[in-house]
């Protein structure tokens, strides 16, 4: 039995389901695809967080590792972005990825 809230939601097992996303699920996407903008599992926690907060996600967490500062609602909301980062494939993932960078001026 993982970490619970008081709830009973169980974060532990929240926390491995977006790891398992953002660390495995879309980089192997990604490689499987060819053609997406972004690769890298730090990139897809980026466009996942970033997407999430609808901004810069270090401007409203601190510390890291991040995800582990997320609440239990933020972690469902971010394992269901990720969810359909991999169920739509390329253009969402170039959209999410856009309007990431345009937060960071890049």
């Amino acid at each position: 039995m993982g970490q619970r809230t008081l709830g009973g939601d169980d974060l532990t097992l929240l926390r491995e389901r977006y790891l398992q996303r953002v660390s495995e699920a879309l980089p192997e996407a990604a490689a499987k695809a060819g053609d997406w903008p972004i690769h890298q599992d730090h990139c897809f926690a980026r466009v996942v967080l970033d997407a999430l907060f609808q901004g810069v996600w270090y401007d409203h967490i601190d510390g890291t590792p991040a995800y582990e500062q997320l609440s239990t609602e933020e972690l469902r909301e971010a394992i269901e972005i990720a969810d359909k980062m991999l169920e739509d494939g390329k253009p969402t993932v170039e959209t999410l990825n856009r309007q990431s960078l345009e937060w960071r001026d890049h």
